[in-house]
């Protein structure tokens, strides 16, 4: 007789915890939906450009614009046709690719380690922070003379240029981020006798992962933007020189040639950087 309640009793103490639990998974996955779903969020970010490009095919069979304001998408597709035909695209996107990933590079992890020290130490704060604000706000054609006084017109003059634009991004958003690290966390890491390099890539740098991705993402953003400044100085090659020399000869294809191949490329690069963003934020946030 005494085995009968025991049953009877389970599914009632079963019965509650299931009707309590048993929601939740159904509506953690509504609460994300079907937006979660990597090809449903690339179809949908194509739809906007799509809808742009048959505008633009619109607008150019309608003849709201001249050829030469306004190109045809075949156009452009005939331009770039050419180019590879000559073997001049593969070239000017590779030279274009290679001086900015070089210049993201030296930028990046100057700002990272100078943003490091103006976020610790509020010595270097003092001594430094308004030196790097007044730099920041040169505009950076206002630099280009000097470099070319300095380094001459060379790659070294280019890269420079870029690694400036890659710098700013990071170094202030690492510096900000690291004045308002949990200062909890910091002494119960110094309590376990972190200090120093330790205790920076062990706590201090994985609690500000995601705003170091932010500012990385930013310079990488400012290098393609640096670009073309840095393709003025006296380049012959390069997507920002094909931009300047496609106005200059009044190739209005060439033109949007370039600006649709720097948005392309900047935008699959960024996407990239993303990629490592969800990895490093997986592993260290």
């Amino acid at each position: 007789m005494s085995s009968n309640p025991s049953p009877a009793a389970a599914p009632a103490v079963a019965g509650p915890f299931g009707s309590s639990a048993a929601p939740a998974p159904a509506q953690k996955a509504s609460s994300g939906g079907i937006l979660t779903k990597t090809w449903v969020r690339v179809a949908l970010g194509l739809v906007v450009p799509a809808l742009l490009l048959g505008l633009w095919q619109l607008v150019s069979v309608l003849g709201v614009f001249s050829a030469v304001q306004l190109p045809s998408p075949g156009a452009v597709l005939t331009s770039a046709a050419d180019l590879i035909e000559r073997g001049e695209l593969g070239t000017h996107i590779a030279i274009s690719t290679q001086r900015v990933l070089t210049g993201f590079a030296l930028g990046a992890a100057l700002g990272l380690v100078l943003g490091a020290l103006l976020g610790l130490s509020r010595l270097a704060d003092v001594l430094l922070g308004p030196l790097f604000g007044a730099v920041r706000a040169v505009p950076s054609l206002a630099l280009v003379p000097l470099l070319i006084l300095w380094m001459g017109i060379g790659e070294d003059s280019k890269v420079t240029l870029i690694t400036i634009g890659a710098f700013f991004p990071v170094f202030t958003t690492v510096s900000l981020a690291l004045r308002h690290v949990d200062k909890n966390l910091v002494e119960a890491a110094r309590a376990f006798g972190l200090n120093g390099i330790k205790l920076l890539t062990t706590v201090q740098l994985p609690a500000v992962v995601p705003a170091v991705f932010s500012g990385l993402r930013l310079a990488l953003a400012q290098s393609w933007l640096f670009l073309v400044a840095a393709e003025l100085i006296a380049s012959s090659m390069g997507l920002g020189f094909l931009l300047t020399d496609s106005q200059n000869n009044g190739r209005t294809d060439r033109m949007f040639l370039a600006i649709v191949l720097l948005a392309v490329i900047g935008k699959t690069t960024d996407a990239l950087l993303g990629v490592a963003e969800k990895w490093a934020v997986k592993k260290w946030a």
